[in-house]
This record gives structure tokens, sequence and C-alpha cells, in this order.
């Protein structure tokens, strides 16, 4: 008996509104979908280039150090050649200390 009901049951359509609301829902969740889809690979490369920028702070970091070696030795051997005193860069005149 219940298979009868069953098989007699009439299909519904549903309106034309209600068929436009669910579509707005459908476009509605694509449209989040992709907005995050787009949010989180524009956050893959802000990392991507936050990593980058990393990288060449420290490469930047190890040549100063390097810079700041190397000026300490030229001084030191400066100093161990002319003596103590004051460099005016600008003319390259040495006066040492008295």
């Amino acid at each position: 008996m219940a298979d009868k009901k069953a098989k007699t049951k009439k299909e519904i359509k549903f309106t034309a509104d209600e068929l436009q609301s669910l579509q707005e829902l459908k476009v509605g969740f694509e449209t989040i979908q992709n907005t995050l889809g787009a949010m989180e690979i524009s956050r893959i490369q802000f990392t991507e280039r936050l990593e980058n920028l990393e990288d060449e702070k420290l490469r930047i970091e190890a040549e100063y150090s390097t810079l700041r070696e190397r000026e300490t030795k030229l001084v030191q051997e400066l100093n161990e050649k002319y003596g103590a005193g004051n460099l005016d860069p600008a003319t390259g005149v040495f006066t040492p200390q008295k």
C-alpha cells in the first residue's frame, strides 16, 4: 500500500521566484568561494614576498657585518702606519694627534 502512494505522488515544480532565490544563493556562495580563494592566493603571495624580504634583510645584515670588519681592520692598519689622528675624507688630509 505504501508503494502505491509513493508512485502516485505528483512532481512539484518550484516557482520562478523560488528558482531565482536558489540561483541567487548559488551565485552568492560561488562568489564567496572565489573571493576566499583569491584572498588565500594573495596571502600566499604576500607570505612569499615577506620571506624574500627577510632573506634580503639577512643578506644585507651579513654584508653590513663584513663592511664593519673591513672598516675595523683598515682603521687598525692606518693607526699602526700613521698613528692616531683625524682624516678629512673630503680632502684626504690626515692630521695626527699631538
